[in-house]
């Protein structure tokens, strides 16, 4: 993930397209979004659109707009997305999931700039950065017909692929604090952690809906929980009946270690000799457990911004 954040930073201030991958939930739009503010168009609007989620005939009027009269109920001329975006950028989403006929429209105006209303003959000139994702291996899709390989190939510039949750487990422990503060925050609860079970179940479920099941996961929780932290009987039931910590995630005892310490640290604001007596440990015992918990995840804090923070 790292490298993909160093990758997006290096290209975030270039009007080359990019192609963003990865499964759904990863958090594809974000990372365009996170583009779109670190370049110079970021005071540009930023406009999306599902291609999946629309029939030819209303997804071409919604990127092209139409002229008065171009087809039943349009009464007075329209927009589209690519002229609306004028200045900014224009993000698809789920564009492996477009028809044929609308590939070839499309690229034509990736190839020419240029958009025509439906129903108009007037041709008008677009100034805007383009962004597509796909949760579908597209080079499987022109294999097999599906895709077209010229689109492909004027998508595909710069391609970002985002892996999925489970496969960088030591994003989750940043994540789930992130989201947590988010949710709080949003839903007006006094949430400040989790207990040490609850901790242990997030990071021990493989997330096979990624960050956005992660986020209402921990939204859900938030909800309903009655205490400062979130406890197991909070948490939704596919994540309260996953298998424990530690019954072969891989994470070290030292990660578990360190979360506990930093949960009872979070209850107690930061009081370092509470947090002890709590734990049964001297102050001095547990500043050096904090110091070996922070070395063993150091190399993770050199790479650069934290994927939290997308």
């Amino acid at each position: 993930m790292q490298r993909v954040l160093t990758l997006a930073a290096r290209v975030a201030d270039v009007d080359s397209t990019v192609l963003i991958t990865g499964e759904s939930g990863v958090g594809k739009e974000r990372l365009a979004r996170w583009l779109h503010q670190a370049s110079r168009r970021g005071p540009g609007p930023f406009l999306g659109v599902n291609c999946g989620a629309l029939a030819d005939t209303l997804l071409e009027s919604e990127l092209f707009g139409h002229a008065r009269g171009a087809f039943t109920g349009a009464v007075a001329e329209r927009a589209g997305l690519f002229e609306a975006a004028h200045g900014g950028t224009l993000f698809l989403d789920e564009v492996g999931d477009m028809s044929p006929a609308m590939q070839v429209r499309l690229l034509r105006v990736i190839q020419e700039r240029e958009v025509r209303r439906l129903g108009d003959t007037r041709v008008r000139s677009v100034n805007l950065r383009l962004m597509a994702a796909t949760n579908r291996d597209l080079a499987e899709e022109v294999a097999c017909e599906r895709f077209r390989m010229d689109l492909w190939y004027r998508l595909c510039v710069i391609e970002l692929t985002i892996p999925p949750l489970r496969d960088r487990p030591e994003d989750l422990r940043d994540l789930t604090d992130t989201l947590l503060q988010r949710a709080a925050g949003r839903l007006g609860r006094p949430v400040v952690g989790y207990t040490a079970r609850a901790l242990d179940r997030l990071l021990a479920y493989r997330w096979p809906g990624n960050i956005r099941e992660l986020e209402h996961a921990i939204e859900r929780a938030c909800a309903v929980t009655t205490g400062s932290h979130i406890d197991l009987e909070d948490l939704p039931d596919p994540v309260r009946e996953s298998a424990p910590v530690d019954g072969g995630t891989g994470r070290p005892l030292v990660d578990h270690e360190l979360a506990y310490i930093r949960t009872v640290l979070a209850r107690h604001r930061g009081r370092r000799r509470l947090a002890a007596e709590e734990l049964g440990l001297s102050v001095s015992t547990l500043n050096r457990r904090l110091r070996a918990g922070t070395t063993s995840r150091a190399s993770f804090s050199r790479r650069g911004p934290r994927s939290g923070q997308i």
